[in-house]
């Protein structure tokens, strides 16, 4: 069975994706005062949509969305998706109510998509 496909039978919530972040940081998360950093990932937002993206693929590289698999979890207050190429690999995650969701310093760092950003 594809990963996508199983991934269907999850539910997101705010700490799967947290979990996530911890992991994808080598738990840089746990040092106090420390920011965690991602190398090579890419983070566009957009305060007016309140919308974020975060890219792990090359950003110079167009990667085509294969599979996109909707979070709506009743307990969060926001949508994530979870977007695949045709192989099964996970290249981007759109979240929705993103200030609510991912950690200021991420939004801040982020590219700017809105004409506040330009």
């Amino acid at each position: 069975m594809k990963g996508w496909r199983r991934l269907r039978k999850l539910r997101c919530s705010t700490a799967c994706i947290t979990d996530s972040i911890d992991k994808c940081t080598g738990g840089i998360n746990d040092i106090k005062g420390a920011r965690p950093t991602v190398a090579n990932v890419k983070v566009t937002y957009d305060k007016t949509a309140n919308a974020a993206y975060v890219y792990f693929t090359d950003p110079e590289v167009r990667v085509k969305v294969a599979h996109m698999y909707p979070c709506d979890p009743v307990d969060v207050d926001g949508m994530i998706n979870l977007d695949f190429d045709d192989q099964g690999r996970l290249i981007g995650i759109e979240v929705l109510a993103a200030s609510s969701k991912l950690p200021g310093y991420l939004l801040e760092s982020a590219e700017r998509l809105d004409a506040e950003g330009a």
